[in-house]
């Protein structure tokens, strides 16, 4: 009874320290840079480089989020960039965790955008508070939602 009982403190306490580790300062710091990368990506585009920021994007997104973003940048921002020479950069003021989970979390980002056309050469600057929901999939943070608070 008394091994018993020890096996299953040692097998609970590995597992809820385990859990610990996975839900720890370093989960969290990157967590927020997945984040933070992954909207920089999103929001960042130029016509010159459009396939490759979509790739960039597109390498940081869950399969489900992927089939919405696909049509959102095939149908909208790709047309609206090269037809009017948008030029969109963002940056991240501030980001931090708002959740966390060993496979998943919520981060809320605070990004800084500057935009640019042929009919407008100089840039706007606006800002925009973004709630990222992140899955773990393969020891990598994807986003899984991208939505403006």
């Amino acid at each position: 009874m008394l091994v018993a009982s020890l096996a299953f403190a040692a097998g609970y306490f590995h597992y809820a320290y385990r859990q610990d580790l996975q839900t720890d300062d370093a989960a969290a710091h990157q967590a927020i840079k997945a984040a933070s990368d992954g909207a920089v990506a999103l929001l960042s585009y130029s016509p010159e480089t459009l396939s490759r920021d979509f790739a960039n994007a597109k390498s940081r997104l869950t399969d489900d989020y992927l089939n919405y973003y696909q049509r959102f940048a095939d149908q909208i921002v790709g047309p609206s960039a090269q037809r009017g020479h948008v030029t969109t950069t963002a940056t991240v003021v501030r980001a931090a965790v708002s959740e966390l989970h060993p496979n998943s979390a919520v981060v809320l980002v605070f990004v800084k955008q500057k935009t640019a056309s042929k009919e407008k050469p100089e840039p706007v600057v606006t800002s925009s508070s973004l709630r990222v929901s992140l899955l773990k999939v393969n020891n990598s943070w994807l986003i899984e939602k991208f939505d403006a608070v």
